[in-house]
Order: C-alpha cells, then structure tokens, then sequence
C-alpha cells in the first residue's frame, strides 16, 4: 500500500483536516438501493409519503488481517461510519461512532491505537449498523450504508479501507421488536451463529465475502470537535436470585448502556431480559416504561460453554430480570460477570454548590449525576423514548453542562450543528442529525440565549461575531414569513409549544396543536421573538456590530398587544383575556413590563403558583428572572420545593425526571436531562440572571459568569 503522510493528533487526540486514503465500503446489498431524500418542511405530507425505506436494521462486518514489521510507537485509527460502528483492534475494542452528521458534513473519530497494535500479524475488525428507521437518533431511512478508515502508525498510513476488507452481514442479531418513537430495534442475540467470535484474531473469515465500494460517496469529513465516549463497566450494588428461574439485578443508579454478561446452557436455550427504570409494587421489573418503551430482550445460548452477551444498541435502565427456561435449570449464569457498560462523555466537574443547606446539596447531586451520565456524543432530550437532538431542550442542558465542567466545547459545536439544518428550513428544525422532520417556533429563538454566554468566555467572542450573521438570518426568516404590518408574528406553520406538556401551561388560552398552523396573534412566541432580538443587539452592540432593525417599536407593539392595564398583567393573545404564566414570565424575563409594578405582579404570580404550573421552557426563565431581579430567597425557595426536584427524589430519582414527578404526564422518562438546569442556578460563581438581563438600558455587560 502506498504510504501517505498525516498530521499527528495533539493532546487531546484530534487531527483537524485528515485526508482519508481509505474507500468508503460497503456490503453489496446496499450498492443498488436507491438514495432516498428524508429532508422536507414537517408540514410537507407528500414529501412524507415519498419517502419508502424497505431496508432495516442490518448488522454488517468488515475483517481486514495486516502485518507490521513492527510496534509502532504512535499509532492512529480514524475511522466514520453510517450510521454506525464499533471498531475492534486484536480482539479489543477501541472505539465507536461517529458522532451523527448530515452527508455534507460527516464527522470522523481518532483514537489511539498504539497500545493495541503488534509487530507481525495485527486484526482490524468493524461491526457497522445501518438502522433505517426515520427517527430522531440518526439520519436513517436513506439508503446509505458504510465505513471508512485509516490506520496511521509513526506518520504513515498503513492500512485503509479498500477492497481487500472482507465483508459480511452478521446473523446473530435479529428484531425482537421496535420501541419508543421508531426509536430502535429491540434485540435478539444468539451467540449460536458463525459470526460470533469475528473480532478476534484466531477467528477464520476466509470465506467471507469482499466489500464493496460505495459508489459515488456524498460524504464530506470533518474531525470531531469532542472527545471519544467514556464506557464506564458497572457492577451490580444486588443480584438476587429469584427461585429456580428468576435473577433480579439492581445496578444502584440510572444508567445508559448495554448488559454484559456470561452465560452457558444448551444450544437453543434462551434467557429473557426484562430492563426497567424502576419496580412493580410486587418488586419485579417494570420493563412496560413510563416513557412508552417496552424493554424484553433476548439471549440465544450456543451450547458451548461461556457465551457473552453481545448488545449492539444502548437503553436507559437500572434494573434487569433473567427469566431462564422453565426445566431443569441447566442454563448457568455467571453472577460475577454482570456489568452494566455504561456510555457517557467524559465528564470532569469543575464547580461547587454554592448552598450549604441539606435539600440544595440534594438537588445539587441528583442534577450532576444526570449531567455525568446522560450526556452522549451530543445532548438528547431523553435517554429511552426518542434518544433526541432537540434544539430547545439542548440549549438549557447544554448551558449546565458548560457550567458544570467548565467546557464550551460541546456547546460551540451544538449552535453550529443547529445552524446547519438551515439546508432544510432557514428557520432551522427541532432536532438535528436526524431523519425526523419536526419544527418547534420558539427552538431557535432560544439559542440566541446562548450567544451573551460565549461573547464573554475567552476565546469565544470570535465565534460568536463570525457567527452573528447566521442569527440574523434566522431573525429574518420569522420577518419574512410571519410578521404582521405591525412587525409582530402570525400564522406560523411552525408547532408553538409554549411549554410541555400541555397540562403545565397554566391553560394558556391559544390553539397551538401540533400540525395546525395557528391564525391567532399569540404572546409566547413573540415574547421569544422580541427577546431573541434584543439578545442579539446586545451582544452585536458589545461586539461593535450592526443591530438587529426595529427593537424597540416591537416592544412597543408587543405591550400595546398583549398588555392589560387594568390588570398590571399580559394576555395570552390578541383575542383572549386570559392571563396564565406563560404569558408573563416570558415578557418579564425579556424586559418587556411596561412598568414596575407590571414586575412586581408577576414576581407575585411567581409566588402565588410556584412551580405548579410551570415546567421544561418557563421554569429556567422564571428562576433567572429572580436572580436577576435580586429575589434570592424566592430562588432558593423554589429550587429545594418539596414539589419539585426533592419531589423527584421522594420518588426514587437518581437521574431528573421528565416532569416534577413520575404522574406529571403521561409517559413520562424517568432519565430526562432538561430539568437538570437546576444546577445553572445552584452553581457557586454564576449568576445567570445578570448576565441574561434584557432589559432596556440595562448594562448586561461579561459580569455574570465565573
């Protein structure tokens, strides 16, 4: 093989421009498939319909035997993949990814691989999966399938995926269902299959197949900007057995990941596997979730002795049941081998709470360990229903993540993953790195919450000035397609949610159903409106770049609207009287009270109703409104509320819930990342609330962050 020269990876293990030498390959079953087109507007139901994906769920193996003429002292494997892979070097695995892309921007891993690799006879091994499902994990359902790498060792390229990698589909996974919102494939494992063993370096593979070559691959590479995910091995705190047929395993915690476990019995014999977020009241697994997944999973034992459980695919749990076979019991079960591999990014905290007081360190410690263990290659919603990007949901996880560990990485990548699904909607979408089309009105509006956060941060003022005129972009979008002749918006075909759910909206007195476009002239989305505006005029103002137009007649517009004088309050819209928490936490929060005591009134509702009525898009406004407005002892009231977070863990919670409570909706997840923005405002040395202060000439310059 022609020897190619590359830069070495720094410190941290990224090499920006790698030139690949490898071939995108592929199993031939993919080569004539047609490319399907998953991108449309969410109201396009013709383009829904188009689209006709028959091909799911395939398991497909790539083998490549090598020799090295010797260890090499450095050595790296940069490897992608659609949609997905594990990557094994001499039997071991040593990465997985990538982190999800659109094609036109498919991001590549680096990991080290000189502590794995040896003079002579070396195996690189790759089990890739191609989904096909249009969910909100992926983009899947296209039809497009493959792997490429380079292996690198002392500055030379020695290996690259071509077609001399052989090829085939591994059998020993099949579906055991689909659960959640066409989130994943359930699991049939059977460790009786040929395939088993493929990864290691004695495993014969002579008579597989040769891969093949992508034709006309779309793909355009770009280093990950994030580290490789951490896999943490769990054991159990309980493994219990349960009569002759039943082991019951508790893994102390909320978890993301896979079981590991060792197992013999005859050839056929099958252990069922139950995973659950919590118990029945008789103390069996509640594998039926709250969140709308049903988790049975299955092992097919080989009849020899010692087969490992394999699970491709990851799940949010902290209990599992084995059900063996009814019989004689012959199926063993090796106590000692249950681990739970749990996945997470790597996570280092870097700040304090800065309350003393038993029920905020409480607090405190259920929001970080939901940030140390839920947040994967990128920030999703829920761990279990849809694993989705949101964009809403993300912009307050993100924020505590970068509080917690000091690290804004993660973040510069998360607006300019966002800003890059423009190529569908210059209004962006809901979720990103997906074949789910949904669009959210006020998710875009949001990440302008994001900008005052990194103008002050060292480093980050370039970013956010090279990427002003994407913002404003997204502001024109809404002016163009929705503004009235007043210059407030109307008639938006995208999905208002206000706040979720829909029982938390304090009756909210507008028709927002998801799939209609609304007519009415409503207050929550052009509160967002106006506040993504002057957010972003503060921060172009701080930069010494243009404004954003017609701020301050907006405002106008946006009280003479919705303003009810009598009442010192806001109304929901520009045909209804009602007043709910919504429609005044927004305008408050963005500086939009007229007056005083339009302030103190809502303060006085805040007081009134708490939290009751409030929940994942008003909560983290509400508790930054009071920082900022100086009401410390409303703040840390508010967060220690028996009703709230301590409510959560009254109710056994070792991760934030998706709600106040496990009945605060219908299905609800029981490892939901979004409320764990209770940490921004716990947090020693933040003070969000000054630094997100929109109101009129008020100086919101870099004070309120550590």
């Amino acid at each position: 093989m022609k020897m190619k020269e590359s830069r070495r990876p720094d410190s941290s293990g990224f090499v920006p421009g790698h030139e690949f030498a490898g071939k995108w390959i592929t199993s031939g079953e993919f080569l004539l498939l047609p490319r399907i087109h998953v991108f449309h507007r969410q109201l396009d139901a013709e383009a829904r319909r188009r689209i006709e994906n028959r091909v799911r769920n395939r398991h497909i193996l790539f083998r490549r035997e090598f020799e090295l003429s010797e260890s090499p002292a450095h050595a790296w494997l940069f490897f992608s993949a659609d949609d997905y892979a594990k990557v094994y070097l001499n039997g071991r695995q040593i990465g997985q990814g990538p982190i999800p892309g659109y094609v036109f921007h498919t991001f590549y891993q680096c990991v080290d691989a000189a502590p794995y690799l040896r003079k002579g006879k070396n195996v690189l091994a790759v089990h890739s999966y191609y989904q096909g499902l249009i969910n909100r994990v992926w983009v899947s359902g296209d039809n497009r399938h493959g792997f490429l790498c380079d292996l690198e060792c002392d500055g030379h390229v020695v290996l690259a995926s071509d077609e001399t990698f052989l090829c085939r589909p591994h059998t020993g996974f099949s579906a055991a269902g689909v659960t959640g919102y066409e989130t994943q494939f359930l699991e049939r494992y059977d460790a009786s299959v040929p395939e088993v063993g493929f990864e290691q370096m004695d495993f014969d593979a002579s008579h597989w197949a040769q891969a093949r070559l992508v034709p006309a691959p779309e793909y355009r590479l770009y280093p990950s900007p994030l580290p490789p995910l951490e896999i943490e091995r769990i054991a159990p705190i309980k493994v219990e057995q349960r009569g002759k047929n039943r082991i019951f395993v508790d893994f102390g915690g909320m978890y993301v990941g896979a079981l590991e476990l060792t197992a013999s019995g005859r050839n056929g014999d099958t252990i069922e596997m139950r995973f659950g977020q919590e118990l029945e009241a008789d103390g069996s697994v509640r594998y039926n979730l709250r969140a709308n997944c049903t988790y049975v999973e299955y092992f097919l034992l080989s009849g020899k002795e010692g087969d490992r459980l394999n699970q491709f695919d990851y799940k949010s749990f902290r209990y599992v049941e084995l059900l063996l076979p009814e019989g004689d019991g012959g199926i063993r079960v090796e106590k000692d081998s249950i681990r739970l591999a749990a996945r997470h990014m790597p996570f280092h905290l870097a700040a304090r709470c800065r309350y003393g007081d038993e029920k905020a360190r409480r607090v405190w410690d259920l929001c970080v360990r939901s940030i140390r263990y839920g947040v994967q290659e990128q920030i999703q919603d829920c761990m279990e229903r849809e694993k989705g990007y949101y964009l809403g949901d993300g912009c307050y996880t993100m924020l505590t993540w970068c509080l917690l560990t000091d690290d804004y990485a993660p973040m510069y990548k998360f607006i300019d993953d966002f800003l890059r699904t423009s190529f569908i909607n210059a209004g962006l979408m809901t979720c990103a790195h997906c074949s789910f089309m949904q669009e959210i009105a006020e998710y875009p509006l949001m990440m302008f919450l994001l900008l005052p956060v990194l103008a002050e941060r060292p480093g980050g003022t370039d970013f956010v000035r090279s990427r002003l005129p994407e913002f404003r972009k997204i502001l024109d979008f809404y002016r163009e397609q929705y503004a009235t002749p007043g210059g407030l918006l109307s008639n938006l075909d995208k999905w208002c949610v206000v706040e979720w759910p829909q029982n938390m909206r304090d009756g909210y007195d507008a028709e927002i159903s998801e799939g209609r476009i609304c007519t009415v002239m409503h207050n929550a989305i052009n509160a967002w409106y106006v506040g993504a505006i002057r957010c972003f005029n503060r921060v172009a103002d701080s930069l010494n770049e243009p404004q954003y137009p017609g701020e301050r007649k907006l405002a106008e517009e946006f009280v003479r609207t919705f303003y009810l004088p009598g009442e010192g309050l806001f109304r929901d819209s520009a045909v209804s009287t009602h007043v709910s928490m919504p429609g005044n936490v927004y305008a408050w929060f963005f500086g939009l009270c007229p007056d005083k005591n339009c302030e103190r009134n809502v303060v006085d509702m805040i007081r009134r109703k708490r939290l009751s009525q409030s929940l994942f898009f008003v909560t983290f406004p509400l508790l930054a409104g009071l920082q900022r407005d100086g009401e410390e002892e409303l703040l840390h009231d508010l967060l220690t509320d028996d009703n709230a977070w301590l409510r959560m863990i009254r109710e056994g919670a070792t991760t934030t819930f998706e709600g106040w409570g496990k009945e605060t909706k219908w299905n609800t997840s029981l490892f939901h990342l979004t409320l764990s923005f209770a940490a921004v405002f716990l947090a020693e040395g933040t003070h969000i609330g000054s630094l997100l202060d929109f109101r009129s000439g008020k100086d919101t310059g870099p004070s309120g962050m550590r």
